[in-house]
């Protein structure tokens, strides 16, 4: 009997910078002013954070908008983080049906592929799903997308997970990603993202900060 846990416990199915890919789908003005599960400002926080986590580990990351003469351009916050990347514009609704976005995945070799999106029940699942039944190992991050309700949101996370597909937060991603604080390159370079977007856990970073700032003062 096969087991039908393969391929989603033990090491393997950790995400690694040398093993997989991000996908950040339509984070445009049209998009989020459709999103009523989080706040924006809130989304907004958290996309940017995931787009820069991506960045400190080098990971492929592909940014996509649909009918951008109508829907509006990627959020300029996002852009600023990849300036010199031209994103692929669609007519597609699910991103997987783009024969350009297909191939930029293809290119990469990589098979685990993170997906982030505006919304979430629609422009997220779709390609989650066609993803899945391409072979490819797929993970959503739920506080970087966002659904028209609560309810489209929810169920659109559930339609994935029933799919097969793998929910994370922007930080699992980088937690993830990091894995050991010993690795000090990597920790050296996502702390300002941690101090910028992290919250209640950016606070307590900054405190901590202080106090060693301070144990490491004269006549200590």
């Amino acid at each position: 009997m096969s087991n039908p846990t393969t391929g989603k416990v033990g090491k393997d199915a950790l995400i690694t910078p040398d093993n997989c890919v991000l996908l950040l789908i339509d984070h445009q003005p049209f998009q989020f002013s459709g999103v009523k599960n989080i706040d924006a400002a809130l989304l907004m926080n958290n996309v940017v954070a995931l787009a820069k986590t991506a960045k400190v580990f080098d990971v492929p990351t592909l940014l996509t908008s649909v009918v951008e003469d109508r829907g509006g351009y990627i959020v300029k916050p996002l852009l600023d983080v990849f300036p010199d990347q031209k994103p692929i514009n669609r007519t597609t609704i699910n991103t997987w049906e783009d024969p350009a976005c297909v191939e930029w995945v293809k290119r990469t070799g990589r098979k685990k592929v993170v997906i982030a999106a505006l919304w979430t029940e629609v422009c997220l699942a779709f390609p989650v799903i066609h993803a899945l039944g391409d072979g490819y190992e797929v993970y959503f991050v739920t506080d970087a997308s966002g659904g028209t309700s609560v309810e489209a949101h929810e169920m659109g996370i559930a339609r994935m997970i029933q799919a097969g597909a793998v929910p994370m937060t922007w930080i699992v991603f980088a937690s993830e990603l990091q894995r050991d604080w010993a690795r000090e390159e990597s920790a050296a370079k996502l702390i300002p993202a941690l101090l910028e977007h992290g919250g209640a856990t950016a606070t307590n970073l900054a405190w901590e900060f202080q106090l060693l700032a301070g144990k490491s003062g004269p006549g200590v």
